[in-house]
């Protein structure tokens, strides 16, 4: 859950203002709020130093580590996840303008970019994701193909115009209804040519495609 002191607004990595330039100006328009909290994490992550690592599948950065947050209220996709994720998006990345919603430390941007995507949008309010999640950016100095948008995934997500991405993420807390609203609103705004969202493999969502990795799925809804 972001601090009581933190203003919700548009944050930028520097040097990634030209991503915008064309689609960003509406979206640092949106006003973000306090959102979640989000459950323990469902898939082990190596640990070392009191942090959390993951690694990039494949592509450009291929085995490189991503830092997590030292707490258990950001949940990271595990890899089993993302390989099989991204095996059935990869011919759609290649050049990609790639949305990652409820971002926690960017892993399916990050792995996105490493694929061949031309610039990666992350949403995320969590404090310590933000942290890690800048971070990874410049780790794998993509600042220029970046940008963090501090705000309500929900409320950036309502603003966006058709189109506007070739392929969008999102993974937010299994509690609660988000993912079936997502997909509502996508389904009257396809924001996106393909919209991927993982979900608990007990609570189905409407969707075109949804594939189960254990007691993880994710589903795919593509535009019309």
């Amino acid at each position: 859950m972001a601090g009581e002191n933190d203003t919700p607004s548009a944050d930028r990595v520097h040097g990634a203002e030209y991503v915008n330039a064309e689609r960003g100006a509406r979206n640092a328009e949106q006003k973000g709020e306090r959102l979640f909290r989000v459950p323990r994490s469902d898939f082990r992550v190596e640990r070392g130093n009191g942090a959390g690592m993951i690694r990039i599948i494949a592509g450009e950065f291929k085995g490189r580590r991503l830092k997590t947050p030292a707490t258990d209220k950001v949940r990271p996709t595990g890899d089993r996840v993302r390989e099989a994720w991204f095996s059935i998006l990869q011919r759609s990345l290649r050049g990609a303008r790639v949305l990652d919603l409820f971002a926690g430390t960017g892993a399916l941007g990050l792995e996105a970019l490493s694929r061949g995507a031309a610039t990666a949008d992350f949403v995320e309010l969590h404090r310590l994701a933000l942290a890690s999640l800048k971070a990874n950016i410049k780790t794998l100095a993509v600042e220029d193909r970046a940008a963090i948008h501090k705000v309500d995934a929900l409320r950036f997500a309502e603003r966006l115009h058709r189109g506007q991405y070739d392929v969008a993420f999102a993974d937010p807390p299994y509690a609660g209804e988000l993912a079936a609203r997502l997909v509502a609103m996508f389904r009257v705004n396809a924001f996106a040519g393909i919209f991927s969202i993982e979900h608990p493999a007990d609570k189905p969502i409407p969707g075109d495609d949804t594939r189960r990795y254990g007691d993880t799925a994710v589903t795919f809804i593509y535009a019309p």
